[in-house]
């Protein structure tokens, strides 16, 4: 299995200064449903709005001469696609970043503002994935995976070193899956200083690939249904590097209705006038399902991104308006 720990220890030095160190939020309102300290890991201000730029960046900084000459290629929903061109922007080098039809407007509108070249394949994130790869492969550039790479995963474990440096003594992290490259990060990262951690993976009930695919013990073809969670949507690669970590340092996993996310997106805006997108919304529905089980426990809850179109976001808090 990869070397999470020290992947992200040379991430966390490497991208320092293309990132910022997000805050721990301690949240009283969903305190009172456990019993115990709760925090909101704010990874919705970062930079781009998602916790994608550290993976994003991570790969594009271990890139040679040659590779950042002949540009890259990568395939997003949405956040890992306007991570890639923060990064490519910052860094001063080209590439085109693949979106699936019908992926967020909002979304869309952010990467072409960096000045990244988008191009739209296919109707699910697998088909797109898959079309990049095989362009990428086909001009002799670097396919950079949103999860399936060792460098971005290292990056996203950064977040689980900022917890443990802010948070020693958490008891239990919550982590919203889709391909698994940030709940592997960060199981990785803490896991090699605090076995007894817990990590919880949550999914929507809608696209439930990783945590079907661990009790299965493969890989799954899973049919995947729309979702408010579109960063997390979408099934796995064959191969993938990630389910050998989410099936060996995951210790628990929790579906969520559509219902439930929407409720948890309205509870943090009216209690922490925060927005954050259908995935962070996942992980505090997973929390207030489960919160009679970590009664007493420090729990850190991944706030993963808040990019969301403003539409949507209006019809979520003012349903009837």
């Amino acid at each position: 299995m990869l070397d999470i720990h020290n992947l992200a220890l040379s991430a966390a030095t490497r991208i320092r200064p293309h990132i910022r160190q997000t805050p721990l939020e301690r949240s009283a309102d969903l305190a009172r449903e456990s019993g115990g300290p709760v925090f909101l890991k704010l990874e919705n201000i970062q930079h781009t709005g998602s916790f994608k730029i550290r993976g994003a960046i991570n790969r594009l900084m271990t890139l040679d001469p040659d590779q950042r000459a002949a540009g890259i290629v990568t395939a997003s929903s949405g956040n890992h696609g306007l991570a890639a061109a923060f990064g490519l922007s910052r860094l001063g080098i080209k590439g085109a970043i693949y979106l699936p039809e019908g992926a967020s407007p909002a979304k869309v509108r952010m990467i072409e503002d960096l000045g990244a070249a988008v191009r739209f394949h296919g109707s699910t994130c697998e088909i797109t994935e898959a079309f990049a790869r095989r362009q990428a492969e086909d001009n002799g550039q670097v396919y950079i995976s949103p999860y399936n790479d060792p460098f971005v995963v290292g990056g996203q474990g950064t977040v689980g070193l900022e917890i443990l440096k802010r948070l020693p003594q958490v008891d239990c992290i919550m982590v919203s899956v889709g391909g698994g490259g940030l709940i592997s990060g960060i199981a990785g990262a803490v896991k090699a200083q605090s076995k007894g951690i817990r990590i919880v993976g949550c999914l929507p009930e809608h696209s439930p690939a990783m945590a079907a695919s661990v009790r299965a013990g493969r890989i799954l073809d899973v049919q995947t249904r729309d979702t408010l969670s579109d960063g997390t949507a979408g099934g796995i690669e064959p191969g993938a590097i990630t389910f050998e970590p989410c099936r060996s340092l995951v210790d628990a996993w929790v579906l969520v209705s559509e219902d439930e996310i929407r409720s948890a997106m309205r509870r943090v805006f009216e209690n922490h006038r925060l927005v954050i997108e259908g995935a962070a919304g996942v992980t505090v529905a997973a929390f207030l399902k489960i919160a009679p089980q970590l009664t007493g426990k420090t729990v850190v809850l991944i706030v993963c991104g808040g990019n969301i179109d403003v539409d949507l976001f209006r019809t979520l808090i003012c349903p009837l308006g």
